[in-house]
């Protein structure tokens, strides 16, 4: 039974989420049900990562096994033809035969995200549900500097949901940068794993240092904290892109 790797991104708006759930449309849902139809047989889609409703995806990486062998550019334009007939928003950029020990989720060595926030005090009317908008000033420089303080090995339960089912809340962040472009800010984050709700929360942090509400030592003391209340407001989950996916010899 072959197994294939793809690529895929969607417009998280009107989805609960990548897992499939009963309350609601989800991106894993969507994907099986085309693979259904093309394949005639019932599959099981595992992602690299799970993503919340409202969250945007340009690279998740995903995998599914299938009886049939096929090119990797029919099965490409078949799953796109049945999503496209669904009115889904998601999208197979990518697809490839991979060996049949690669997992989609175990396999990956770094995950990266990118949290974009409009800053401006006019609001978003073509990015509605793209950007978080936040029509203050922001220092992006000020916001950087705290976002350092992040980085590395730490106990990131400050930074965590209180629903977070991970067992540990000990994590290793590789990266943790904030540019501005415009008057977009820009907030890349890249690790081997992340916790529930970890970078909507750096992100709400790193905008009350933008404000002057919050120094980098405020941030240090917050993350040293352990603490879920010494957290910024959480970032609502429009501004968050599931960005690539690495793997072992890509």
């Amino acid at each position: 039974m072959p197994r294939y790797r793809m690529t895929v991104e969607y417009d998280g708006t009107d989805y609960v989420g990548w897992q499939r759930q009963d309350n609601g449309r989800s991106v894993q849902g969507g994907l099986e049900a085309a693979a259904f139809r093309i394949a005639g047989e019932k599959v099981t889609i595992k992602g690299a990562g799970r993503t919340d409703s409202g969250v945007h995806a340009e690279g998740q990486v995903v995998h599914l096994d299938l009886a049939r062998e096929w090119t990797p550019f029919t099965l490409l334009n078949a799953l796109n033809a049945h999503l496209r007939l669904a009115r889904e928003r998601i999208a197979v950029v990518d697809v490839a035969v991979v060996a049949d020990d690669f997992d989609a989720r175990f396999s990956a060595l770094k995950r990266h995200y990118l949290y974009r926030i409009l800053n401006r005090r006019a609001h978003a009317a073509l990015l509605r549900k793209r950007v978080w908008w936040v029509p203050k000033p922001l220092d992006h420089e000020a916001m950087h500097e705290a976002a350092q303080r992040l980085v590395g090995h730490h106990d990131f339960t400050t930074f965590r949901s209180v629903q977070c089912q991970a067992k540990s809340p000990v994590r290793t962040l590789d990266r943790l940068d904030v540019t501005r472009d415009g008057d977009f800010i820009e907030i890349r984050a890249s690790a081997q794993s992340f916790l529930h709700n970890q970078i909507r929360s750096f992100a709400g942090t790193l905008k009350l240092a933008g404000e002057g509400k919050m120094s980098a030592d405020d941030v240090t003391a917050a993350l040293e904290a352990r603490d879920r209340s010494a957290c910024g407001p959480v970032a609502p989950p429009e501004g968050l892109y599931f960005m690539k996916v690495d793997y072992p010899g890509d």
